[in-house]
């Protein structure tokens, strides 16, 4: 049995080695494969994971969950591996996975960017937004603060250096708290606050933090609504340009059978939905009703709010983000996908009442405090370190210490980390039990004269969402309908040059059916006038003048597949 130990985060070979040992120990649930390489060469490993008795992963449903696009956001990885344990060791003892993987296939890659990944996990961490490729320039900056374990303590603090002219001073009320300096204040003493490090060719006078050379954000590099970097920093020189982002993509592509999916990120404590560079209005309001509703179970099930990328979590009131993976899920490819935030400390430090983003351009001291506090009394004070003087080697004597944010902010704590993950899982299965799922009905034979048979198949969608999964799939076209064809057993099917079969008086090899709901569209009440028809079922008719054995085939892109034999 694969051993996980969720109180730590696993380098690259260690997850290797883990996922190998689920496919070894689960060969009827789990398969590995490669979706590709990172720009280092590391294989970006997909983990499907689908009960194979009862068909193939291609046949059912499936849901989408990926973590650690992020370099440092190194829990994502391990909310995904949380996930893949559940579901197999939970196989045929819990009711509801069981059901999961006997009707629905996830697709789970732990560890998109396994190359900033690898970076941020070393033992001195090297911290990148996301890969390891210099962007935009090969060059490196030749000036500014380098973030450094200075004193080789193992951590990269602050810097709080001394200074007339700082924007900051010592609290009153918490001496160890730095304050910020108030409009129009004179006469006290002031300091200048920057990360712990050395400066590259400092003049003893300008400071600036150093561009760092690998300036990709993996998660602006999806093809919608791509920009380049003047517009969008970060962006890649083209859409998928980066080996990571094409290995995703092409590898949703290639799954038309995805219907929805959740990509782990840290940190804020929330789940973030689409669109993020328009209003609610501007989508369609059965998507946002859908989306709302499954934001809801969300928040009840994880106790995380699902709220809007555009109204209520942007960087800055008058910009927006493109080309991230959400966006392009459900605007290519026409999937409700979340984006979910791992971790809040604000929230475990009993600051309820706060906005995810602003907070950090302004917030009541008091949050400062009850930060601290929480660092004392649950982290061992790990979150905060006490000031200390330190000779630095250009700037002289400054004092080392503040936010720990390594330590208790980017990730949660290794002890807070199972129980922050877990939490998520049953919201991930539950998304994919409310799929679109096409099952049989009903199938009816009669002879109508002239020894001929009338053939009725009839296929219904049990799922809560519609075949299409959302309206804006079905706008654009990227599902098709409810498809059938008919053949006779022991027939090849026809090939070019060949004629049509004898047998078939009426009705077409392959028919093309329309989409079917599920009962998301259903609203509230029940008082009399709602028609709650047959709108989620297809019945596909064919005539056929041979007796003997026929087999039928039905499917939907995102629904599942079904077969059923006939004997006329």
């Amino acid at each position: 049995m694969p051993h996980i130990e969720f109180h730590r985060y696993y380098r690259y070979v260690e997850l290797t080695e883990l996922l190998r040992a689920f496919a070894a120990e689960f060969p009827n649930l789990v398969q590995l494969e490669s979706i590709g390489q990172s720009h280092e060469g590391k294989e970006i490993w997909l983990v499907t994971v689908t009960n194979s008795g009862t068909g193939k992963a291609a046949h059912k449903p499936a849901f989408w969950c990926d973590g650690n696009i992020h370099a440092s956001e190194t829990s994502a990885s391990t909310a995904v591996l949380y996930l893949l344990n559940k579901l197999c060791t939970q196989y045929g003892k819990d009711e509801t996975i069981t059901r999961a993987l006997d009707t629905r296939a996830f697709y789970l890659v732990p560890r998109l960017n396994p190359d900033g990944a690898e970076w941020a996990l070393e033992d001195i961490p090297r911290i990148v937004r996301s890969g390891t490729r210099a962007y935009p320039f090969e060059e490196e900056d030749p000036y500014g603060l380098e973030r450094q374990d200075v004193d080789g303590d193992g951590r990269i603090l602050n810097m709080r250096i001394p200074d007339p002219h700082g924007a900051w001073k010592i609290s009153e009320e918490e001496p160890r708290l730095l304050k910020r300096r108030e409009a129009g204040e004179v006469g006290g003493t002031y300091y200048r606050l920057m990360p712990e490090g050395l400066f590259h060719n400092f003049d003893g006078l300008t400071m600036r933090g150093r561009k760092i050379p690998q300036g990709l954000d993996f998660n602006r590099n999806f093809p919608s609504a791509w920009r380049q970097e003047h517009e969008q920093y970060g962006a890649g020189d083209f859409p998928t340009s980066e080996p990571e982002i094409r290995a995703a993509v092409a590898a949703i592509v290639a799954r038309p059978n995805i219907c929805g999916a959740v990509t782990f990120h840290t940190f804020s404590g929330v789940h973030l939905r689409p669109p993020s560079r328009m209003a609610d209005d501007d989508i369609p309001a059965e998507d946002l009703w859908a989306y709302q509703t499954i934001g809801a179970k969300g928040q009840e099930m994880t106790g995380y709010p699902a709220i809007s990328n555009y109204h209520e979590f942007r960087y800055h009131p008058k910009e927006v983000i493109t080309g991230v993976f959400d966006d392009w899920m459900y605007e290519h490819r026409g999937v409700f996908a979340w984006t979910t935030e791992l971790w809040s400390p604000q929230r475990e430090a009993g600051i309820t009442d706060y906005k995810y983003i602003e907070w950090f351009r302004e917030h009541p001291f008091e949050h400062d405090i009850q930060m601290l506090k929480w660092s004392d009394e649950k982290l061992d004070g790990v979150a905060h370190v006490d000031w200390y003087e330190f000779d630095h080697p250009q700037l002289g004597k400054i004092e080392l210490g503040g936010w720990n944010s390594l330590e208790a902010f980017r990730n949660p704590p290794p002890k807070f980390l199972e129980s922050e993950v877990a939490k998520h899982s049953d919201w991930v299965v539950w998304q994919a039990l409310v799929s679109p799922k096409l099952e049989h009905r009903e199938t009816i034979v009669e002879p109508c004269g002239d020894g001929a048979w009338r053939i009725r198949v009839a296929v219904y969608n049990s799922g809560y969402l519609p075949t299409n999964v959302s309206e804006i799939a079905k706008k654009r076209s990227l599902a098709r309908g409810v498809m059938a064809e008919i053949r006779r057993d022991g027939e090849e099917w026809p090939g070019i040059g060949t004629t049509a079969p004898r047998w078939l008086v009426a009705g077409r090899l392959r028919e093309t059916g329309p989409h079917l709901v599920g009962w998301s569209h259903v609203s509230a009440g029940g008082f009399g006038w709602q028609m709650n028809g047959t709108d989620d079922m297809a019945v596909f008719e064919w005539v056929v003048s041979q007796p003997g054995l026929y087999q039928v085939v039905a499917w939907a892109d995102r629904a599942g597949r079904i077969e059923t034999q006939i004997r006329v």
